[in-house]
């Protein structure tokens, strides 16, 4: 296993020493060493988040030539997750810290070439489908104060809607389309998606896990090709997750509840999650997609919405695992370091526990100090699309922009 992931040598915290900026601010400490990580991990956040913005906003500069400009800005993949509506949600990103209206116009002209791109698309998702340009068109439209393209966006939206044909979980169905109705309502207002045309949606789902689930002893279950996952991306904690957003009778709301019990009972002795129940003995993967990261994520939100010790106690046991075997040997949002760093966030923004916010800081700052060297290299995986929002360094620059400001970090597309 640990050829998937770097051994964790980061001490478990290092305060941070205004001293040693004042000392030391002129030596010069070759990167890539312990030395020069320890000094990334000492800098007061004031100027290592100034370090982390430069960066990202110069990532954001080769991001967007290399997807955009060298394509002689034609779309092939519109999708959130490998294609340019990725590189339009990083430069949205970048004009929330930045307020910089260049980033904001940009991201408006890719959305409009996303969108000409996803006309015939049956997807319905954010992540992956139609769902998402349209949601992010809208809300762009309405920061830029465009009330026809406003209305153009939402009357396109409301023509989108789930089939019986697609599946339940977040990459390519029904939660996915709801993540991106949610989206829309929190950024332009609630009842923007009628709550009834939402709920209908979440009962189909409810009726759909519960003629899977039961007969194991779980209240819910799903399927995405015949496999019954457990991951944010296609499986129950995706799903779960989605589903605490609504307002659910007593009876569903304790499906919901036993369904994450019943994953915390049947987690790994390590404190890992099966990527599936038909992998329940292979503890491999600590990703967002399969694995503790997202399934922490989900727990986290399921401690705030019951109030139930167990859930935060359980996401902070797959915290353990993250940082013991996060540090995975790619750079990615899916399936890398940069979405692994969420779970940290996550729970300091729930506790305030201090520590929780170094370790985003420490996961952040090994990328930082060393992701361009070691994916030179050869030894940390760029990702098949190497400039993409979810498996390339497009992830990376968002993480960077959220560690700025920590207490607001959320994880791009999941949580809200």
């Amino acid at each position: 296993m640990a050829d998937r992931y770097y051994l964790n040598v980061m001490p478990d915290f290092v305060a941070e020493n205004s001293q040693i900026i004042e000392e030391k601010q002129q030596e010069i400490i070759s990167q890539g060493t312990q030395d020069s990580l320890l000094k990334l991990l000492s800098l007061p956040h004031s100027i290592l988040s100034e370090q982390l913005k430069r960066t990202a906003l110069d990532l954001k500069e080769t991001i967007v030539v290399e997807t955009w400009g060298l394509s002689g800005q034609r779309v092939e993949d519109f999708s959130l997750y490998c294609g340019s509506l990725g590189t339009a949600f990083l430069l949205f990103k970048s004009f929330q810290v930045t307020h910089n209206k260049i980033d904001l116009n940009l991201c408006s002209e890719i959305v409009k070439a996303c969108n000409e791109a996803s006309f015939q698309s049956r997807d319905v998702t954010f992540i992956c489908g139609r769902a998402g340009v349209c949601a992010l068109g809208a809300v762009v439209a309405k920061y830029r104060d465009d009330d026809q393209l406003l209305q153009y966006y939402i009357t396109q939206f409301k023509e989108i809607k789930p089939s019986k044909d697609h599946p339940d979980e977040l990459l390519y169905g029904r939660v996915g389309y709801l993540w991106a109705c949610l989206f829309l309502n929190k950024h332009l207002g609630r009842e923007t998606v009628p709550s009834s045309s939402m709920g209908s949606v979440v009962m189909e789902i409810l009726n759909s896990g519960r003629k899977l689930g039961g007969k194991g002893g779980c209240p819910l279950m799903f399927e995405w090709y015949g496999e019954k996952y457990w991951g944010a991306a296609h499986g129950l904690a995706g799903i779960m997750h989605i589903l605490m957003d609504f307002e659910l009778r007593p009876d569903e709301r304790e499906d919901v509840r036993g369904t994450l019990k019943y994953m915390i009972k049947n987690r790994f002795p390590g404190g890992n999650y099966p990527a599936s129940e038909e992998d329940r003995k292979r503890d491999v993967l600590v990703h967002w997609c399969h694995g503790a990261p997202g399934i922490a994520l989900t727990l986290v939100k399921a401690a705030e919405v019951f109030g139930d010790k167990e859930f935060l106690e359980a996401a902070m046991n797959a915290a353990e695992v993250v940082w013991n075997r996060g540090l995975l040997k790619r750079v990615g949002i899916c399936h890398g370091i940069s979405g692994n760093a969420y779970v940290f966030l996550s729970l300091y923004r729930l506790t305030g526990i201090v520590e929780y916010l170094y370790r985003a800081k420490a996961f952040a700052c090994f990328l930082l100090d060393r992701a361009h060297m070691l994916m030179s290299s050869g030894e940390m995986h760029g990702g098949d699309a190497p400039f993409s929002l979810f498996e390339g360094v497009g992830g990376m620059a968002y993480l960077f922009l959220d560690m700025i400001q920590p207490s607001n970090a959320r994880f791009p597309a999941y949580e809200l």
